[in-house]
């Protein structure tokens, strides 16, 4: 609190009295009521002196989020596409629209987790970059068991990959750890059915009603930012491309308007299905970057994200384009009353 030039033309009791008062109700957390009867006076001149702190600048109120989040952009996002929670984080000056996603969002959505999980609590991941890079920023989560969502990208690489974060979010919160060892794309349905029957594989799945947070990435239809798109044949892209398909996440496709494409490929995917992931309370998208903006947006008219963690660039072109009739997070139990 500080006394502007304005308070000055106040006189030198009012001025007492309304720092006073301002220092009770805004550092001390005490009520108008509780003002009143200190100081032998109406709430409702507690209501105007207060008020007239604010006007001539006896008190001066400051809302600061540590400088690499934008939180203008992250309540407007929030708002525009109905979800719980969106954070947006500063782009990195030299981005690019080939450029990555902005390594700075990993470490935001690990601490996203630990304040959306409660002790007890059934985290999910998926397969993914930036889930890879969140869980390795994990410094704190309340205890809860962690289950792995879809197989890997390359089975040769699981303990690099989503294995390894899963234990990794498991080991920081105390919880237990289902991870799955199978790649994520079978050739065929058949040996997907039987992988899915596989004691290890099958305990994780009958965890996926009980997952209450996930965190998933998402991909566009592009090579190196899709998982599914770089696992496939030359003649299976085109397919699926003609299908429309714009976007990619744990597995299952998106065209622009958020629809799903292409369901035939979940028959051969270790993954959860898309009709369980909508059933989750809280699953928090991490992706950035402008190359998978539109993928981005689809996904989020799918309904099937409630929060997201991306940057401001991603966060510009989502904000112009037009917002899905979808407000998933609205339609969805809080996970607070679960």
């Amino acid at each position: 609190m500080s006394a502007g030039r304005s308070a000055l033309r106040m006189g030198p009791a009012e001025l007492v009295q309304a720092a006073a008062m301002a220092r009770r109700f805004y550092l001390e957390g005490k009520s108008k009521i509780q003002i009143a009867e200190e100081f032998g006076v109406s709430r409702f001149k507690v209501a105007r002196v207060l008020e007239t702190a604010l006007e001539r600048d006896l008190v001066r109120i400051e809302i600061r989020v540590p400088a690499e989040l934008d939180a203008e952009r992250s309540d407007a996002l929030r708002a525009r596409y109905g979800l719980r929670h969106a954070v947006v984080v500063e782009s990195p000056a030299d981005a690019t629209e080939d450029a990555p996603d902005p390594e700075n969002l990993g470490a935001v959505a690990a601490d996203l987790l630990g304040e959306l999980v409660s002790e007890g609590d059934v985290l999910g991941l998926a397969w993914g970059r930036s889930t890879i890079h969140m869980a390795a920023s994990l410094h704190r989560l309340p205890q809860c068991t962690v289950v792995q969502l879809t197989g890997v990208y390359d089975a040769g690489t699981a303990e690099r990959g989503s294995v390894e974060a899963v234990r990794r979010a498991a080991q920081v919160s105390g919880g237990d750890a289902h991870p799955i060892y199978a790649p994520m794309l079978l050739p065929d349905p058949a040996t997907a059915a039987a992988l899915r029957s596989q004691t290890g594989i099958a305990r994780a799945f009958d965890y996926f009603d009980k997952v209450t947070v996930a965190a998933v990435s998402i991909g566009s239809w592009e090579p190196g930012i899709s998982t599914v798109h770089d696992m496939l044949t030359d003649e299976e892209r085109a397919h699926y491309a003609s299908l429309g398909v714009a976007a990619e996440m744990s597995a299952h496709l998106f065209d622009a308007e958020g629809r799903r494409v292409g369901r035939d490929l979940g028959e051969r995917c270790i993954t959860v299905e898309a009709d369980r992931l909508r059933r989750i309370p809280e699953v928090v998208a991490i992706a950035g970057g402008l190359r998978k903006a539109s993928a981005i947006g689809a996904v989020l008219r799918s309904g099937l994200v409630t929060s997201l963690v991306t940057d401001t660039a991603v966060a510009d072109y989502l904000l112009t384009e037009s917002a899905p009739g979808l407000r998933p997070a609205l339609d969805r139990a809080d996970p607070d009353d679960l």
